[in-house]
């Protein structure tokens, strides 16, 4: 798994309706911890956020992961209410109208969050506990 960011400029083109939220976590100080790391990584988050409840959202492209039938594949690290919440639109998809549908991958989403957990866990140096 890679992760690639999207930057606030992109944010709107490539978030969809499909992405749901994966997962929250709480654990003192990791909101914190992530804030810090994405923002020196990153910069800005992909999308301002204008109420207390939510400070950052970091946006990205998963590279090198089957999303079919999707095109892409994204996620989203965000604080929710003092948690982390990971959002992916892994195993949903938008039908013809832009609403978002179940795919065949809709029931392997949660070895696809303790993959990302993984991921950022590694990436980030955080202390996730499972």
């Amino acid at each position: 798994m890679q992760l690639e960011f999207i930057p606030v400029e992109e944010f709107y083109f490539a978030l969809t309706l499909a992405v749901k939220t994966l997962e929250e976590v709480e654990q003192p100080g990791l909101i914190e911890q992530v804030r810090s790391r994405l923002n020196l990584k990153y910069g800005q988050p992909s999308t301002v956020a204008a109420a207390t409840q939510n400070t950052f959202n970091y946006v990205f492209r998963v590279l090198e992961l089957d999303n079919s039938p999707a095109s892409q594949l994204i996620v989203s690290v965000a604080d929710w209410q003092g948690k982390l919440r990971l959002s992916s639109d892994y195993g949903w998809t938008l039908d013809e109208d832009r609403k978002p549908v179940r795919t065949e991958r809709f029931n392997q989403r949660p070895e696809f969050a303790k993959q990302l957990r993984s991921y950022l866990q590694d990436w980030l140096q955080l202390p996730l506990s499972n």
